[in-house]
């Protein structure tokens, strides 16, 4: 079955307390936390202050996604706040490789996150480093955006270059998830589906996650 990561950032701020609290009873299985900076992206989500929170209440390991420029800067910050995974951006990393070997030194797994218009073969020098890729399967910084239809190929080309190459690497899908194309991208390779809207928009957030979490049993 899939990872299921459900975006807290979709969430009702005002009622982030029964959030954590749906997350840590459902069937999911991470928290996915963004952190935007309003450069990187065209928007500011939440620091360190949630991530404290989340670090207090959260029973699933936090998978920090950090849509920010310079994320060297915070790499340790973000770990010693609980952070199981930091994914940062291939495009906002002038030495990845380095950037990598930092995060792993912590003792965290590492993640890039490649946009849209990123080809996967950035990452070939870099491909051991990395425990988890996010595919971007919308344009980062706003949620609710419209799947890009080409993300089932380019899932496809990345996890045949991850068996080539013969790493453990996750293939997670951010953006546009819904119960319609989770079974497909699944089958295009994909282990891990983040779903902000999807989850916390629907009348039965628990059973969303559910259903997403069985989209691998659906023919």
């Amino acid at each position: 079955m899939p990872i299921i990561a459900p975006s807290i950032l979709a969430a009702r701020f005002e009622e982030l307390g029964q959030a954590i609290d749906l997350i840590n009873q459902s069937e999911a299985d991470w928290f996915h936390v963004d952190v935007m900076d309003g450069q990187f992206v065209p928007n500011i989500s939440f620091g360190t202050p949630i991530m404290e929170a989340l670090q207090r209440c959260a029973k699933k390991p936090l998978d920090v996604h950090l849509m920010i420029v310079e994320p060297d800067r915070y790499i340790q910050t973000f770990a010693e706040l609980g952070a199981a995974t930091i994914t940062v951006h291939a495009e906002a990393c002038v030495h990845l490789h380095r950037t990598l070997q930092a995060i792993k030194k912590l003792g965290i797994q590492a993640g890039v996150a490649l946009n849209p218009h990123t080809p996967i073969e950035h990452l070939n020098e870099c491909l051991d480093l990395i425990d988890m890729v996010c595919v971007m399967s919308v344009n980062p910084g706003f949620g609710g955006q419209s799947f890009i239809e080409h993300t089932y190929n380019k899932v496809s080309r990345l996890k045949d270059l991850i068996v080539q190459r013969n790493t453990q690497t996750l293939i997670e899908i951010d953006g546009g998830v819904s119960l319609t194309n989770a079974q497909k991208l699944i089958a295009a390779g994909a282990d891990v589906l983040v779903a902000g809207s999807l989850v916390f928009g629907a009348s039965n957030p628990k059973h969303t996650i559910q259903q997403l979490k069985e989209c691998s049993l659906c023919k």
